[in-house]
């Protein structure tokens, strides 16, 4: 029994937290902190910085060229800046209902992408097998997704504007500009 009491102290002993180690804790979450807002800093400067570099990417270079009726320009050091259009497009949620609506009177159906699931329990693997139409009949629960892929939309409205065809482009969050792209020699 004595040796088990001295085990105890020891153990006690053990878990003695000194003032030396409090204060380095401290110091290391002070640490922390201090790291944890460079780096929010650092992201806002980056942020800040893509920004500026879009703005010249996208406005300042391209408007310069045009103002000088130029589209490609290549610099002394054999760099060279080719301005191309550039498409851009998303369906904000409030819009997503009629957009669809759109595209499904207008042929363009095809890029609506419907995804269905349903949830079962356990022991239900046969109900697996059974198709939509069966299932809503028997009041499963079934979600319907339905989307077009950012890509798909941007390839969509790429081919609308270069084929001359009118679409609604505030329903579909359509942005076409322009966009300098710089080459290193």
């Amino acid at each position: 029994m004595n040796d088990l009491n001295t085990l105890f102290e020891q153990d006690a002993n053990a878990l003695t937290v000194k003032d030396d180690d409090l204060s380095s804790v401290g110091a290391l979450a002070k640490r922390a902190k201090e790291l944890e807002k460079e780096i929010e800093d650092l992201d806002r400067v980056i942020s800040e910085r893509k920004e500026q570099q879009r703005k010249l990417l996208e406005e300042a270079i391209p408007a310069k060229l045009e103002e000088l009726g130029m589209k490609k320009f290549t610099m002394a050091d054999g760099s060279q800046i080719d301005v191309k259009p550039f498409y851009s497009a998303s369906i904000k949620a409030d819009n997503r209902a009629q957009a669809f609506e759109w595209l499904r009177q207008h042929g363009f159906d095809d890029i609506i992408k419907n995804t269905v699931s349903v949830r079962f329990g356990r022991n239900e693997d046969g109900l697996c097998a059974e198709l939509l139409n069966l299932l809503r009949e028997k009041n499963y629960p079934v979600d319907q997704e339905q989307k077009i892929e950012s890509q798909t939309l941007k390839a969509w409205v790429r081919e609308r504007v270069e084929r001359g065809e009118a679409f609604p482009q505030d329903l579909f969050g359509a942005y076409i500009g322009q966009r300098a792209t710089i080459k290193s020699a």
